[in-house]
């Protein structure tokens, strides 16, 4: 059998035992991952945030590993020399040996130090490497997979980069941080090489659950029934797959970040993380609430004068009363459930139609696929929209001088001649440059596999062609967003801000911090599910989360058909709303940001500094286990009770079209907001000698319990209410 399928955390100790008096000032932190400086997907959001907070914690002793990405370094890097005496000597020898190694700092929040490796500059060396991880590890790399290359190569250069650091005679005391498989090879020759580092390993989301959930199998039902062996090789990622489990059994920490993805790591890779530790932002608090209202009313009317070119010809319904749904992320059509949503789309359709509301639903989505160009029509539509508003600029400056004219001479202006002739020939002009005889178009690119697209194929088989007795349009928007775009120049933070829910019912996801994540901090309700990391540590941490426009889809105990049904309830529901109930609600999901705040969720990674240590002294506490569960607490239900029209009571806000005159309105948003910010801890202020609880990027209170024990005598000090 592979050495790679039976290491564990106690057959390679390879470490030195450490003193009960270890110094922690002495201690560097490496945090090595393929996403170090190179966005590819959600782990660099990771990064890139937590950098701040853990460059506070370690200072100068903080150092992210990534690869070099030329495109990448000039715009997001400054080079410059080590300021480290062990690591310049360290990167000058390597590079001395035929590597090329670089040194800067990342230009984001904190501006971490980066040692980037120029992976292809030692592809001469991936045969030599390949052999040696077959002879001591049991694991072969096929040549014609070139991720799998990529981390081979990197692996190798990351072990050797560690190894020369703790050669040097005044080597410190080294943590080593590794994200993922990409990165996990590193780790397991660090410990084959018996190299005297602590090791932590994260795994975001497994492969194997990746692909298997992509193949449209029952995942969450059989996840004690998959031979794994079997259906990673079927799948030909046997390999990686054998990098990602022996690094999970290698490290002295194995890490996860959600309770869903820990069960699935446990059967898939046959280790149970010792502790799952949810990814935060920072979050950017307003000294007013209003601020990030307006925000949302300046980026929401961005969003209308898109709409407004887009459905050009065809504008029959009130942009005032128009919602504004997306989805986001990679385009998995399954695992993000861009398919339920879309059969949600079209039962909503109905019901806005059978019940004659008003209320008109635009659902983007955001999802980049292979395209060509972009749509011709969609770019005349905005074209068009750009010249009716030249237009109106002009007749509007014709007016305006006739009527300065006329109340010069002290005259009331007639108005039958403020408007003559050519203003009316310009104006039916424009009129005319607006018809049009096809529908909107759906999709605003050119796809190269039109016919076989799964969006474009669900949107033919339910028939939302954006017509004009359609309540719900859509719009397919396959690239992401960006500022610089001539359709839509919008960054994807402003268009989050602008919308009015995001709806994400994944099968599959690990975390999600398109999801739920993103919107909650912003503002923004959404709809996850008990599937997705985020859903679940929201329905943890709140008593009725929908009260607080974070809406759970249950997509694990109902099958398919049912769950659509929920959506559609919650859309229903969701449209029913006021202006003012969604502005109370909005107001709801911004308090909640502190939950996903990196110094808020340090609490959890308290115990991680003794598990480390003592893993590598091979001292292993009775009470560890006890010490690893943080005791959750509970926002409690807002007084005032969900904003849902469904669910109002005296003391909600009332669906009525005349409430914003309403004076005998039992709402108190000062009220609420102060109930809260009772209700919710505040970030602790670590101890700055406490580095190593900061390995992963978040800031704590060393001092009290690990559950919550601020006052260090056992009761937990807690509000929560049912």
């Amino acid at each position: 059998m592979p050495l790679a399928r039976s290491l564990s955390v106690t057959s390679l100790s390879g470490l030195e035992e450490w003193d009960e008096e270890f110094d922690l000032e002495d201690a560097v932190l490496f945090e090595i991952a393929w996403e170090v400086a190179n966005k590819v997907g959600g782990i660099y959001t990771v990064i890139q945030t937590k950098a701040r907070l853990t460059a506070e914690e370690w200072g100068e002793n903080y150092f992210l590993v990534g690869p070099y990405v030329e495109s990448n370094v000039r715009t997001q890097v400054e080079l410059i020399e080590p300021t480290n005496p062990v690591l310049k000597r360290t990167i000058d020898q390597m590079n001395a040996s035929g590597c090329k190694i670089y040194f800067g700092r990342w230009l984001i929040e904190g501006s971490p130090y980066v040692v980037l490796i120029d992976v292809g500059f030692t592809a001469w060396s991936l045969d030599r490497w390949k052999r040696e991880l077959w002879e001591h590890c049991g694991i072969g790399v096929p040549w014609f997979d070139r991720e799998a290359n990529d981390a081979v190569l990197f692996g190798f250069l990351t072990a050797w980069l560690l190894g020369e650091v703790t050669q040097s005679e005044e080597s410190p005391h080294i943590v080593a941080h590794f994200h993922e498989w990409l990165a996990g090879l590193g780790l397991v020759l660090c410990r084959q090489r018996q190299l005297p580092i602590a090791t932590i390993f994260t795994t975001h989301a497994t492969l194997l659950g990746r692909y298997l959930c992509a193949g449209s199998v029952d995942f969450y039902n059989n996840l004690a029934q998959f031979n794994v062996d079997k259906e990673a090789g079927d799948r030909q990622i046997y390999h990686r797959y054998c990098l990602e489990r022996a690094a999970a059994h290698c490290t002295h920490v194995f890490t996860t970040v959600s309770q869903i993805t820990a069960i699935e790591a446990e059967h898939l890779l046959k280790r149970k993380p010792d502790i799952i530790t949810p990814n935060g932002l920072n979050v950017k608090k307003f000294s007013a609430m209003h601020e990030f209202q307006n925000l949302h009313a300046q980026s929401k009317s961005r969003i209308q004068e898109f709409v407004r070119g887009h459905f050009y010809g065809h504008l029959d319904f009130n942009l005032d009363k128009c919602l504004f749904l997306f989805i986001a992320g990679r385009y998995e059509f399954s695992n993000k459930g861009a398919d339920v949503f879309l059969e949600a789309l079209a039962r909503l359709n109905y019901l806005l139609r059978v019940n004659h509301s008003d209320v008109t639903v635009i659902a983007f989505f955001i999802m980049p696929a292979r395209t060509n160009n972009f749509n011709v029509e969609t770019l005349k539509g905005q074209a068009v929209r750009k010249q009716l508003w030249d237009t109106a600029q002009t007749v509007k400056e014709r007016f305006g001088k006739k009527l300065y004219e006329s109340l010069l001479v002290g005259q009331l202006p007639d108005v039958s001649k403020m408007l003559d002739k050519e203003d009316f020939t310009i104006m039916k002009r424009a009129i005319f440059a607006t018809q049009r005889q096809s529908q909107p178009p759906v999709c605003t690119h050119n796809m190269l596999e039109d016919s076989s697209d799964p969006i474009l194929s669900c949107v033919r088989r339910i028939g939302l062609f954006n017509s004009s007795s359609d309540r719900v349009k859509i719009i397919f928007h396959p690239e992401f967003l960006s500022s610089t775009s001539p359709l839509l120049p919008m960054d994807y933070e402003e268009f989050v801000r602008g919308c009015h829910l995001g709806v994400f019912p994944s099968y599959y996801e690990p975390w999600g911090y398109t999801p739920g994540t993103e919107c909650t901090v912003m503002g923004i309700p959404s709809i996850s599910t008990n599937l997705s990391g985020f859903g679940c540590f929201m329905e943890e941490h709140i008593a009725d989360p929908s009260a607080y426009g974070i809406y759970i889809l249950d997509r694990r105990y109902k099958g398919v058909d049912e769950s659509c049904n929920q959506l559609t309830s919650f859309l229903f529901q969701f449209c029913k709303q006021s202006r003012r109930q969604r502005i109370i609600q909005r107001n709801r999901t911004e308090r909640l940001s502190d939950l996903l705040d990196w110094r808020y969720l340090g609490r959890v990674r308290l115990p991680i500094p003794d598990m480390i240590f003592n893993r590598c002294r091979n001292v292993y506490l009775k009470d560890l286990a006890c010490r690893c569960q943080t005791a959750g607490f509970r926002y409690p239900r807002p007084a005032s009770v969900p904003p849902s029209p469904a669910l109002s009571r005296h003391s909600s806000p009332h669906h009525s079209e005349a409430e914003d005159n309403e004076e005998d309105e039992r709402y108190d948003e000062e009220l609420e907001a102060e109930k809260d910010r009772v209700n919710i801890r505040q970030p602790y202020t670590m101890p700055v000698k406490n580095k190593v609880s900061a390995v992963l990027g978040a800031n704590g209170d060393g001092e009290g319990d690990v559950n919550g024990d601020e006052n260090g005598d056992g009761d937990e000090v807690t509000s929560e209410k049912n």
